[in-house]
């Protein structure tokens, strides 16, 4: 009977202990504390997928920021608001312009002790604001969401607007922008809170498991190659293999050495939103122009500069967050930067090529891969398709030479041809030389 009781008291002990188990909730916390880009954006989105991945059944994004391009921010909002599981938003210092607009997409905000809400006029790099069309944005797509959830839309929209006056709330002049408290008090956030353990205190979420989102380690490798510093050494490898392969074509790894960099140059970019399909067609077209100068037009015209303004122009593009040639918000350092590092990755690899090609094409590997000798005639190399020696032999002008034609050589045509000289058909004539496929005649003295 013991047995049996000792047994049931067991079964019962684990199937508590697996119901225990299986009732555990997942909960992913994700960091905002960046300028809001297409770097963001892409961080964003990864996380979000891995929390679909391993099931979570909350996300709380964890927010300090004073915003950034507001492209970038509405397709972060437009994830959160498709996101099936609650998302909640944590901002412990600052939700500024593009920060405030992500958190209102939030089903829940919480703020902690000294935080800010708010301030989400459009403004230039520079501080100005910018024009209207652009306010006009933000005030709508503020307005929609507040309402979807459930927040104030006019008072939304006073966070843009500093033409909208809210009794008791705003003056004319001024933007919105709410501290924890004030933000409690107008519907913008649900409590004060010192960190995310609060949160689910408050949710009475207990039985957790927090799993803190980080990116993995080909995200981390990516990144690493949008460091302008590495971007314009694949330039120079890109440039270098390039003109390298026109130099000495067959060697092949060169040009190898090019497509890899190629590839880990835009790749990144494309990745983080910042490389558009246009502008990597443009490179190519570019290219295409070039060799099309080099090896069909000859001199150097139109279709050079063409292709050399398409190729820089496309990598001077790709690290710059332009919509379509619209430079409005792209900060004008960034602009010198990438022009910088494009130029100098250009000028830097024909340096390369210059002072390292040369010492690498007079070295063993390379007379290994590629045939440097050349055959001379001091060294007793020559070409003669006759069966004997031509040289010396007379024979007369079959046709005129003008300055090449045939002549005839004891009943047998040969091709044949002058120093530039025209010789009329029926003179004499005498082989000079017998190089080649064609004999080098003169007028027989």
């Amino acid at each position: 009977m013991r047995q049996r009781k000792s047994f049931a008291f067991i079964i019962s002990f684990l199937f508590a202990l697996c119901t225990y188990a299986q009732e555990k909730q997942k909960v992913m916390v994700m960091e905002l504390k960046a300028e809001i880009d297409p770097r963001t954006n892409r961080y964003t989105e990864l996380a979000l997928d891995h929390a679909k991945e391993i099931e979570a059944d909350y996300v709380i994004i964890e927010m300090d920021t004073y915003g950034g391009a507001v492209t970038d921010a509405k397709d972060i909002v437009e994830r959160i608001m498709d996101f099936d599981k609650p998302i909640w938003v944590f901002i412990n210092k600052d939700a500024a312009s593009a920060g405030a607009l992500i958190s209102i997409a939030c089903d829940s905000i919480y703020m902690a002790p000294g935080a800010n809400i708010g301030a989400a006029t459009v403004v230039f790099q520079t501080g100005e604001a910018a024009p209207d069309k652009y306010q006009s944005y933000m005030r709508s797509t503020m307005r929609s969401i507040a309402e979807e959830n459930g927040r104030d839309p006019r008072i939304a929209e006073g966070m843009v607007d500093e033409t909208i006056e809210i009794d008791s709330i705003s003056k004319a002049g001024n933007v919105i922008t709410f501290s924890t408290n004030e933000a409690i008090k107008h519907g913008f956030c649900e409590a004060k809170v010192n960190s995310v353990e609060d949160i689910l205190e408050r949710n009475g979420v207990e039985n957790y498991e927090r799993i803190d989102y980080e990116l993995g380690a080909s995200e981390e490798i990516i990144a690493f190659f949008l460091n302008p510093f590495i971007s314009g050494i694949l330039i120079m490898v890109i440039v270098g293999g390039i003109w390298f392969e026109l130099q000495t074509p067959g060697v092949g790894f060169p040009i190898g050495a090019a497509l890899l960099a190629l590839i880990l140059y835009f790749v990144p970019y494309y990745l983080n939103g910042l490389a558009e399909n246009w502008e990597i067609i443009a490179f190519f077209i570019g290219l295409i122009l070039i060799g099309f100068e080099v090896f069909v037009i000859p001199g150097f015209g139109i279709a050079g500069i063409l292709g050399i303004t398409f190729t820089l122009g496309s990598l001077i593009l790709v690290m710059l967050n332009n919509d379509a040639f619209d430079f409005t918000f792209v900060d004008i350092d960034d602009i010198v930067i990438a022009a910088l590092v494009a130029s100098i990755g250009i000028f830097g690899g024909f340096a390369l090529l210059f002072v390292i090609g040369v010492k690498f094409t007079d070295s063993k590997f390379f007379a290994r891969v590629a045939l440097t000798d050349t055959m001379n005639r001091t060294e007793g190399y020559t070409s003669n398709f006759n069966k004997e020696s031509m040289i010396g032999k007379a024979g007369t002008a079959h046709t005129v030479l003008r300055p090449s034609g045939k002549i005839m050589i004891n009943g047998e045509l040969y091709d044949a041809y002058t120093r530039g000289d025209y010789i009329d058909k029926g003179s004499e004539v005498i082989v000079v030389s017998d190089e080649g496929t064609s004999l080098k005649v003169k007028l027989k003295d």
